[in-house]
């Protein structure tokens, strides 16, 4: 069952004779349970195609079926919900509110979706055991190091129940040792949880490990569709 199908994306930049075309009709569909690598030097429009599939950016033109409805014809409202409730997300860079606690950055996502505190609490407290930080749910998020600010995120990432976690070079601020664990996490959450992964990476190693690689140059699927 395809749970994300893009059909002839394209995504221009500018207009005119400065207009740059990040994306110049891709095609993808991707699995329910699959583990996806997006991968292709910089520049080759492998975060725009990520941006728009999870949402967080429009295609100039073509469409995305996600659960089968066309995610591109829907209101704003409607694809913040859409994108809350069926998505996760891991960047390298780590995007939490340092002043916070961990289990505040943890509960974020559950707050804007409404969830009741005692019940966001609960739910918060069962992702960092999964992620083998419930000890430190109290503690600021500026006091912790680069590995565990990253099982926060994918603490975060998965306390929604998600159908699919975005991970965007989910290991590139992390030493070797630090990050392979970060890959275990994120591997053991698609095979156990069946948690749809698609990683955007450099890195051929991590590539390696998922179901499939999606190869991207100047703005086309060149191998893996």
């Amino acid at each position: 069952m395809s749970v994300l199908t893009a059909t002839e994306l394209k995504k221009v930049y500018g207009s005119g004779q400065s207009a740059f075309q990040a994306l110049r009709g891709v095609n993808i569909s991707v699995e329910k349970g699959e583990s996806v690598a997006i991968v292709g030097k910089s520049g080759s429009g492998k975060s725009t195609l990520m941006h728009i599939l999870a949402l967080l950016d429009k295609p100039t033109s073509g469409e995305i079926l996600l659960l089968g409805n066309d995610a591109t014809k829907t209101s704003k409202k409607q694809m913040n919900h859409l994108r809350n409730q069926t998505f996760g997300f891991v960047f390298q860079q780590f995007f939490m509110n340092t002043k916070d606690t961990v289990l505040e950055n943890v509960m974020l996502p559950l707050k804007i979706a409404g969830i009741s505190g005692k019940q966001r609490r609960e739910m918060a407290l069962a992702a960092l055991e999964a992620v083998e930080l419930d000890d430190k749910a109290k503690n600021k998020a500026n006091d912790l190091s680069g590995g565990q600010k990253q099982r926060v995120c994918i603490a975060r990432a998965i306390v929604n129940n998600p159908e699919i976690i975005f991970a965007d070079e989910p290991t590139g601020n992390l030493d070797s040792t630090t990050g392979d664990k970060i890959e275990e996490m994120l591997f053991n959450l698609n095979k156990e949880k069946g948690i749809t992964l698609i990683i955007v990476t450099h890195d051929p190693d991590l590539a390696a490990r998922c179901d499939r690689q999606i190869h991207i140059k100047d703005g086309l699927v060149v191998e893996g569709e």
